[in-house]
């Protein structure tokens, strides 16, 4: 297998980047083991960056790693991204997973939104460690987990990491409903097809973002309260 391919920078997986390589340094000080170097990548884009799906846009520039480093938030698809880019950038081979999800974890301006609990596109890390393909998805920091009640994912970069199917109490979590493969760049002009087709208004002129800028951390905190207070979803 060349696995060159998976480790060269691109416009998005920036990981020649020097903000980029210097996160990465930071989290796999010490460490010789890529084992060891993969599961410490994960663990701090999972938690140092929030997960924020108000921050949703699909350009080169919006999904930068360097971009989602200095803003410290944003939605699944640039945190795969961010992750990727530290991998390579101390030699593991990493490329890009997608796949539909119909996801129970959201707040009311997203329904209203979106009209759907199907959320296109979902991205996680895939990266190469002794000699496999391991899956790992950092999208939920542990604090968003905590009060949504989910169990956040644990990674050991030797099983794949992906999302339980319930939640705490045995709620239904999320379900996978299409894998759209995994790619060495991010195939942003098959995104951008599908969110015109299903979601015009957040990809075409003047199109509205998700939050319209919203905070997404209020919303939690609210769509939680109601949780908790046993209030119907809008």
């Amino acid at each position: 297998m060349d696995l060159d391919v998976y480790l060269i920078a691109t416009p998005t997986v920036e990981s020649q980047h020097p903000e980029v390589m210097a996160f990465s340094a930071r989290h796999t000080r010490g460490m010789m083991n890529p084992v060891k170097q993969a599961v410490g990548l994960y663990y701090a884009v999972r938690d140092e960056i929030r997960y924020d799906p108000y921050t949703f846009v699909l350009t080169i520039d919006g999904l930068r790693a360097s971009h989602t480093l200095r803003a410290g938030r944003a939605w699944c698809v640039p945190k795969a991204i961010l992750l990727a880019a530290c991998c390579r950038s101390v030699g593991i081979p990493a490329r890009l997973g997608y796949a539909d999800v119909l996801n129970h974890l959201s707040t009311a301006r997203m329904r209203q939104m979106m009209r759907s609990e199907i959320f296109y596109w979902h991205g996680y890390t895939s990266m190469y460690l002794d000699e496999q393909w391991v899956k790992a998805t950092p999208a939920f920091n542990l604090e968003l987990c905590r009060k949504f009640n989910l169990l956040p994912l644990e990674f050991d970069g030797r099983s794949n990491s992906l999302f339980h199917p319930f939640d705490a109490v045995g709620n239904r979590h999320m379900e996978y409903v299409r894998n759209r493969g995994e790619y060495a760049d991010t195939p942003l002009d098959s995104m951008v097809a599908t969110f015109r087709e299903l979601f015009p208004e957040l990809t075409g002129e003047g199109g509205k973002e998700i939050g319209h800028g919203a905070d997404f951390d209020a919303d939690v905190e609210a769509e939680t309260q109601a949780i908790w207070h046993g209030e119907e979803k809008a």
